[in-house]
């Protein structure tokens, strides 16, 4: 498993360049803590007590513009601050929504994972932060104060440091404790959410059954334990303030009580309020941040994001298959292969397709037809590698999709879902982010060829940004065609990619799509589809019949109705080319898409 640790390292490692700047901002954000009490104390002793107060006031005023300085330290600090810490987040948003989306492919729903991905991603974000300036804070500020100190006079660093390495070791000493107790209270916290999900979500069958006092109970139950465990983590405040008492206070009348001893050895008065200014205003305030800090946020950091990682990384599939290689130029594999797939929404639902099975060749146009639910959809994100099957294999040109890189995938296939996706940025990104290095000659020549030019020419050319809201679910749906022709996979996917067009717009697409060099697959939104392709695939609940559409008319009573007509005695001699697949009658009855 990746470790808190190892995650935080390469975190801090992948922004180097930030961390240097943040490291520099903070040597000037230090500056008045370092030469807070030398200043003072050059302005008592050498000014003021000399009868010098013009002198004194020169010194006062050097410490103003030190003061200046790091204020501007700590702005820069706090602007760099969002460079370090956003692509963290972006990071374990990543992997909380991949492992969530991963897991209910797979039929493992998880309830949690929403508050995951709304509380303790957020939770780590901020924690993460405020420990980054903590830290950084105590080094630079304490690192500071204990060279002030030694410049002033080195035996009074020693009366400082001894009593705040002190303090530090029994606050290191109990944080093991400290780590349990908030391990606890995140536990808790999402064992709560879980439960809460669960309530809500059964409130219909909980009403109806009379059981609200008991499912009240249940969920007060969980509430009670979340709050025992966070009064047990709010006692961990005795040991924080034991740490700032030995580490922060105890140095002032260490300091106090010394402070004959060190007039004998030449200290003026001035120097020891010196002394005090680094103890007061330098290693308290540091220790009391870093204390508080760790205390607080870093904790709910480690162990946070430990449960993040346990639960949110997807596991490798575990298989003792190898990996299928790829295929050899020349090889006659089919593009798509599906053997004995096996696809339910869930561990008790009904199978959406059990035992399926389907060879479609390379360069061929296969149209998938059927009544709406019956699993076209399902069908297209099993090829495209969205949905995972619960038993069986899927295959593109001869490479096992479960087994397949996200980079493998994506030259191999492209799914063009209903909803078309366009996402804020300019029309060039928006064609070829699946494959970047493509010029700008080629994207006019398609759009020409495909009669987008006039779209493109309105939307203000390849340089013009895109606002996803300022356009029709039509020229969404054309924006993303155009992509998929651009895309280098040899296999294209239209799940009802074409349902906001007109009949005649959505032929010319489809005509296009089949006279492009690769395999088509389209999920058919009219029934007018099946006349262009070579071979349509019937989905009816109970068979699965591929054939061609002179074929179907002549086999399927199922297809006939679809298509509007009557009994076919003018297809009666029509071949019969395709295969069957049975289905479980339960096949018929799903409601998912």
């Amino acid at each position: 498993m990746t470790t808190v640790g190892e995650v935080t390292r390469a975190a801090l490692r992948s922004r180097r360049s930030e961390l240097y700047r943040l490291a520099g901002w903070s040597l000037a954000e230090a500056l008045p803590a370092m030469l807070a009490g030398l200043l003072t104390a050059r302005a008592v002793d050498d000014g003021f007590l000399a009868g010098r107060p013009v002198a004194g006031l020169l010194w006062l005023g050097l410490l103003a513009l030190a003061v200046l300085v790091g204020a501007v330290g700590t702005n820069r600090t706090f602007a760099l601050l969002g460079d370090v810490v956003e692509p963290f987040r972006d990071d374990l948003l990543h992997r909380v929504v991949t492992g969530a989306l991963t897991g209910a492919a797979g039929g493992r729903g998880d309830d949690a994972a929403v508050a995951r991905l709304t509380h303790q991603v957020e939770m780590v974000r901020d924690t993460y932060a405020g420990l980054l300036m903590v830290v950084r804070g105590f080094l630079f500020t304490a690192a500071a104060a204990l060279v002030g100190l030694v410049s002033l006079a080195a035996p009074v660093a020693l009366l400082v440091a001894v009593p705040m390495l002190v303090g530090l070791g029994l606050f290191v000493a109990a944080l093991p404790a400290m780590i349990a107790r908030q391990r606890q209270y995140v536990l808790a916290d999402e064992e709560l959410g879980r439960v809460a999900v669960t309530a809500v979500t059964g409130h219909r069958d909980v009403t109806v059954s009379g059981a609200q006092d008991r499912v009240t109970g249940w969920v007060g139950a969980h509430v009670d334990a979340q709050a025992r465990v966070e009064r047990r983590l709010a006692t961990m405040a005795v040991t924080r303030g034991l740490t700032l008492a030995v580490g922060g206070w105890v140095p002032v009348p260490v300091v106090l009580l010394a402070t004959p001893w060190l007039v004998r050895q030449g200290l003026g008065p001035g120097a020891v309020l010196g002394a005090l200014v680094y103890v007061v205003s330098g290693v308290q305030p540091a220790l009391h941040t870093l204390v508080q800090g760790v205390a607080a946020g870093g904790l709910r950091f480690a162990v946070t994001l430990d449960r993040l990682l346990r639960a949110s990384v997807p596991a490798r599939p575990a298989t003792t298959a190898a990996r299928v290689p790829l295929p050899t130029p020349g090889t006659t594999a089919p593009a798509l292969s599906l053997r004995g797939v096996t696809f339910r929404y869930g561990p008790h639902a009904d199978p959406v397709l059990d035992g399926f099975g389907l060879d479609v060749p390379v360069g061929d146009h296969l149209v998938i037809v059927g009544a709406s639910g019956i699993g076209k959809s399902t069908l297209a994100g099993l090829v495209a590698g969205v949905l995972r099957p619960q038993a069986g294999t899927v295959h593109l040109g001869g490479v096992r999709v479960a087994d397949a890189t996200p980079a493998e995938l994506a030259g191999r296939r492209v799914l063009i879902p209903q909803e078309a996706y366009v996402f804020t940025g300019t029309v060039r990104e928006n064609l070829t982010y699946l494959r970047p290095d493509l010029p700008d000659e080629t994207i006019t020549r398609a759009a020409t060829r495909l009669g987008l030019a006039g779209l493109l020419a309105r939307l203000g050319g390849h340089d013009a940004t895109l606002c996803p809201a300022d356009l029709s679910a039509g020229e969404r749906q054309q924006l993303a065609l155009l992509r998929a022709w651009l895309s280098p996979a040899s296999l294209v996917i239209l799940d009802e990619a074409t349902c906001h067009l007109d009949p005649a717009t959505e032929a010319r697409w489809e005509e296009a799509f089949a006279d492009r060099p690769g395999t088509l697959v389209v999920i058919a939104h009219r029934i007018s589809s099946a006349l262009r392709a070579r071979r349509v695939l019937l989905l009816d609940g109970h068979t699965a019949l591929v054939d061609s559409h002179a074929g179907l008319l002549a086999r399927s009573a199922a297809y006939r109705d679809l298509v509007g007509y009557g009994e076919p005695a003018q297809v009666r001699s029509s071949p019969t080319r395709g295969r069957s697949a049975p289905l479980p009658a339960a096949y018929a009855r799903r409601s998912s898409p």
